[in-house]
């Protein structure tokens, strides 16, 4: 299976749990707060095994950023909450960077 599909689903995977902490409402819902956990592991298992295909410093780019920018956008849809213009450029300055690092991944200097 292509490394970045794995990536992709880990990326879901940690952007799912963050979404439902909202919903655990401080882990008090048995339902929101058992699949974020279950969301969370299986998301570091996938970033375990990408460890060993993959430099870590591109999984945890693509990871970290993605996961911000997917969890931004979502909140907004989801949770109704705001982002100012200052937010928006700066989520497209996360994907920038993430696809630069992944652009340029495999050269050294």
């Amino acid at each position: 299976m292509n490394v970045y599909i794995i990536l992709f689903f880990a990326i879901a995977l940690e952007v799912l749990g963050t979404m439902l902490l909202p919903a655990s409402q401080n882990f008090s819902k048995l339902f929101p707060s058992a699949t974020l956990l279950i969301s969370y592991g299986a998301s570091f298992y996938l970033l375990a095994l990408l460890s060993q295909k993959l430099p870590l410093a591109i999984i945890y780019a693509s990871w970290a950023g993605l996961g911000v920018f997917s969890v931004a956008l979502l909140s907004y849809v989801f949770y109704k909450q705001t982002l100012n213009w200052q937010t928006i450029i700066g989520l497209f300055l996360i994907v920038i960077g993430v696809t630069i690092v992944n652009l340029y991944k495999g050269q050294s200097y």
